[in-house]
């Protein structure tokens, strides 16, 4: 015979996980219950000494209030209703050990709030609104304010939902599974925007662990890794013109000029602690600087809240939260909100490919593997410590898509640019035979990742008409920017990694050696319109010992400068829209370092404040001369004229706009001045320099053409007529066909520019 020491009316099977604290289904046995012949009320609190029913509802029969029996130590209170005949509203006053009073709605005394469509879309991977049915969110519920807590957890035996409201109790507040879904929710009345909370999940075996919320949108970074409960319905936003006419812009044939930005290291305030720019300031001087330099787009490496600051932001923990060492989400929506209502543009870097493995992460989440791979081979990236989403759970595919969207929908953010793509389509990505798992034909492609990627495409694109994804993906996977129903990945563009690693290549080189090394530099012409292109200078080259972009330059400090800027010059010369990273404007000697600020001092002095008006240029030229991006996906925009003159390191070509406006683009890889140097053009009359990057605004040597010249009734290089120009060393020019020649040319007119305002972001 088994003895029991149930004291509860409750069945040893109920009695016993409750008091354990492992009931996967406790609201079926708490509150006002209907047992036996008659009503009682039964509630558990750990963390009170006394419990009190107090009726709010006087039409049940009763008016006093019930002192409930303390059935057990360790907090489980019972009474019986006579005369009761049904459920009624009610609330409990309860004092702790230590005398304290409070007085509180019984969280087991509501229904559920998500009903049977949500849990049902979630679990097919469709519910492309989840971030607002699952997480922490303040509502009303049964004429009730509280906050609903939901989160999935399949395997868990049990889940609380833990945090200062309960003193990080797991025994108090236990959560409703809803079967089959395996999602679990908890209504607490009465809770509060700032609460600090965390999921406390029992796991199939018994062992606890203390959880992030996936789906908060608001969490602390560092060691200290709670959630904080926000509302996140309450911002008004300001920006209804620039996403109106967003709908209706063409990205493909409209100028996109990209800054990247680390958000805690582009400026620092050293005089309070080194600390980073707040959102909010990022807002008043970031701005500014961005406006004044021409960029139409931001670029954010991740703001999705992640613990440690050396990972840059791309190991993320709460995906669906923007990082408080910056501020609020509402504050970092203030910043987007004053980009758009200054014509700037907002691009986030987003991770889908690989999650760390942190103890309060997504990792063995519910004690088993949930979000990842059971088998290392194919949930495990070794080389970067972190884990692989298993893209072929429907619940894990809808929490990537609904974050995805859910960026795009409350922040307003006009484009994602996914890293990592190369690490997701390929099964053997940075393995060695044996170390990787082929899929079901054999293959090394990751079929579900490839699905995965293109059905997100398509349901960014069909809800949000106007943004834009980037795919960072460095192989020769074909037709990565290619719509779906074409049998593309879906992106919108493709960084171009290989004209990247191409021409830094080539202009690390010493000038006397670029002559064997001329099809380098204009390889990447023969795939130039294979993809909607993104050429980059990112982060990732200035980083780990790479050196900066200017110390990459060969030569003393004269060639240094000036190789940078004829690299720049030919970046957005050549097709493709255009990004660098925070510091190449201006030529940062350091590596970036993530813990500091840019060395903005260096602006100060007339070699690198040239090469930032170059820059600026080039964005005043590249926004207002379609030639040099109207055509840039079509062959009928560029033609080249010679890149067969390896012998004196020079390459010449046209870009041409829909108007038939047509720039001869001339680049001298060399030191030397090359003096009546013929180049071919299309058509008789005048051709002004627009571009000379050896002007001496921007710390050049002034050797140019004094504006413009007139071709020459010259057959050269295959075209009708020729020009004679004189090539600065180490330059690139550029010449604006025009009809006729203007009636009057200054001497000292070498370039079209545009001057910095006074304001000194390094200040």
């Amino acid at each position: 015979m088994i003895f029991s020491m149930n004291p509860s009316t409750l069945p040893d099977d109920d009695f016993y996980p409750l008091i354990e604290a492992r009931h996967g289904d406790p609201f079926k046995i708490l509150g006002l219950r209907h047992e036996g012949d008659g009503w009682l009320a039964r509630v558990w609190r750990p963390d009170a000494a006394s419990v009190e029913l107090l009726p709010i509802d006087r039409t049940a029969g009763i008016s006093e209030k019930i002192s409930l029996k303390k059935i057990h130590p360790d907090g489980l209170f019972e009474s019986p209703l006579p005369g009761v005949e049904g459920s009624f509203g009610y609330e409990l006053e309860m004092q702790s050990a230590d005398g304290g009073t409070w007085r509180e709605a019984d969280a087991y005394a509501f229904g559920p709030v998500l009903g049977e469509l949500d849990v049902h879309l979630f679990n097919e991977g469709t519910h492309y609104e989840v971030y607002k049915k699952l997480g922490a969110h303040l509502m009303t519920h049964e004429g009730v304010r509280g906050i609903h807590f939901a989160v999935w957890a399949p395997n868990a035996q049990r889940v609380s939902v833990v945090g200062d409201f309960n003193h990080w109790d797991g025994r108090v507040h236990l959560m409703r599974k809803l079967i089959p879904s395996g999602v679990w929710e908890i209504f607490l009345p009465g809770g509060e925007e700032g609460a600090h909370y965390k999921f406390e999940i029992r796991g199939p075996l018994g062992d606890i662990s203390l959880k992030t919320d996936p789906f908060a949108v608001f969490a602390q970074h560092g060691i200290e890794t709670s959630c904080m409960v926000f509302d996140i319905e309450r911002y008004t936003w300001s920006d209804a013109d620039w996403m109106r006419d967003r709908v209706a812009r063409d990205p493909y044939s409209s100028p996109m000029s990209v800054y990247e930005v680390h958000p805690g290291s582009w400026q620092r305030v050293p005089e309070e602690g080194n600390r980073p720019l707040s959102y909010l300031e990022l807002g008043d001087k970031l701005i500014p600087y961005v406006l004044e330099m021409g960029f139409t787009h931001i670029e954010l490496m991740p703001v999705m809240e992640h613990p440690f600051d050396g990972s840059w932001g791309y190991q993320v923990v709460n995906y669906y939260a923007p990082s408080s060492r910056f501020g609020n989400p509402d504050e970092f929506r203030n910043f987007v909100d004053r980009c758009h209502q200054a014509g700037i543009g907002v691009l986030l870097d987003w991770v889908p490919g690989h999650f760390p493995k942190d103890a309060h992460g997504l990792a063995r989440y519910d004690g088993t593997c949930l979000y990842e791979h059971e088998d290392p081979r194919i949930g495990e990236h070794k080389e970067w410590g972190t884990l692989i989403f298993n893209y072929g759970r429907n619940e894990v595919k809808n929490f990537l898509i609904g974050n995805a969207l859910y960026w795009l929908d409350e922040f307003h953010v006009d484009g994602l640019r996914v890293d990592a793509v190369a690490s997701m389509l390929y099964l053997d990505y940075s393995r060695e035979p044996g170390e990787w798992v082929p899929n079901c034909f054999g293959g090394r492609e990751n079929l579900d990742a490839i699905a995965f990627l293109k059905r997100c495409n398509e349901v960014c694109y069909e809800r949000f008409p106007g943004i834009v994804t980037i795919a960072e993906e460095s192989t020769s996977w074909p037709g990565v920017s290619r719509p779906t129903f074409a049998g593309g990945l879906g992106f919108g563009m493709k960084w171009n990694m290989g004209w990247m690693n191409d021409s830094l290549r080539y202009i690390s080189k010493e000038p006397i050696y670029r002559r064997f090394h001329q099809g380098e530099i204009t390889f990447s012409m023969l795939y130039a319109f294979h993809e909607h292109f993104v050429l980059v200078l990112s982060h990732d080259e200035v980083v780990h010992g790479k050196g900066s972009f200017l110390n990459k330059m060969p030569g003393d400090m004269w060639q240094k400068f000036a190789n940078a800027r004829m690299f720049l010059a030919w970046m957005w010369a050549h097709p493709g829209k255009k990004l660098i990273f925070q510091g190449i404007e201006f030529g940062q000697w350091n590596e970036w370092n993530h813990a500091k600020s840019l060395d903005w001092e260096l602006t100060q002095y007339a070699l690198h404040d040239g090469l930032r008006r170059l820059v600026q240029h080039l964005n005043w030229l590249y926004t207002r001369e379609p030639a040099f991006y109207e055509l840039d996906d079509s062959e009928e925009g560029f033609e080249w004229v010679d890149f067969n003159d390896s012998d004196n390191c020079v390459w010449s070509f046209l870009r041409k706009s829909r108007d038939g406006q047509t720039i001869v683009f001339i680049i001298n890889a060399t030191p030397v001045v090359r003096g009546g140097y013929r180049v071919g053009v299309p058509a008789p009359g005048w051709y002004e320099e627009i571009l000379n990057t050896d002007a001496e605004t921007y710390g050049g040597g002034n050797v140019g053409n004094l504006g413009g010249r007139s071709a020459e009734d010259r057959p050269w290089q295959g075209k009708s007529h020729s020009l004679p120009i004189d090539l600065p060393p180490l330059a690139v020019v550029a010449f604006k066909h025009k009809n006729q020649a203007p009636e009057e040319i200054s001497e000292n007119h070498l370039t079209s520019q545009v001057r910095l305002s006074e304001v000194n972001p390094s200040k």
